[in-house]
């Protein structure tokens, strides 16, 4: 019987007939049962998550859109959109198990990837413009601003069309990308080049 006793600064690692266990205030866990329950990423984009995103991200596209239209602007809405993901996953997942259906139990990396598609579907909806100038493109808007009015050409109206307006979503979606890696590169090449101390 081998007993080896390891202490760190989050908890003790008890090493006793070759199990490892993780003693940390109180709790004993299995190294294996610690690693089992940790999903893959593949197992946390599940069915429900998908459908409560489209559900919660829809809620919050209508709130940005109303918000945008009557004041201009939009708050952040990324703790709300966890805490309604929670709330709704939560009583989701507590009905089926009143119903007798088995279940796997909802985790915080779910909640985590029905959190992002909340906050990226209402941020298409502001950053993409609906609430602002996309829909303002249209030919009765040009008319209703005055055809002799001076800066509105023919040319400057566009019919609202899901053809360009999804191109059109998809290049203001990651136009973030396709920025941030040129200026970090840039960013590192002048902090190379200037006298500011290197953190």
């Amino acid at each position: 019987m081998q007993i080896t006793t390891s202490v760190g600064s989050m908890g003790m690692e008890t090493e006793q007939n070759g199990k490892k266990e993780i003693e940390d205030d109180g709790e004993e866990l299995h190294e294996l049962e610690y690693a089992k329950r940790i999903p893959p990423w593949t197992r946390q984009i599940t069915l429900r998550g998908v459908i409560g995103s489209f559900v919660i991200g829809g809620i919050y596209s209508v709130i940005a859109m109303k918000l945008n239209l009557t004041t201009g602007m939009t708050p952040n809405l990324n703790v709300s959109a966890a805490l309604l993901g929670y709330i709704f996953m939560r009583t989701w997942t507590k009905m089926l198990q009143k119903f007798g259906i088995v279940t796997v139990p909802f985790t915080r990396k779910e909640n985590t990837m029905i959190q992002t598609c909340d906050v990226a579907c209402y941020g298409i909806a502001v950053g993409g413009g609906f609430g602002s100038y996309l829909l303002g493109l249209n030919k009765k808007t040009y008319e209703l601003a005055g055809v002799d009015t001076v800066g509105n050409s023919a040319e400057s109206y566009k019919e609202p069309g899901i053809g360009w307006m999804v191109g059109f979503l998809f290049v203001i979606c990651f136009v973030g990308l396709f920025v941030l890696i040129p200026l970090r590169k840039t960013q590192k090449g002048l902090t190379r080049f200037s006298n500011f101390p290197k953190i």
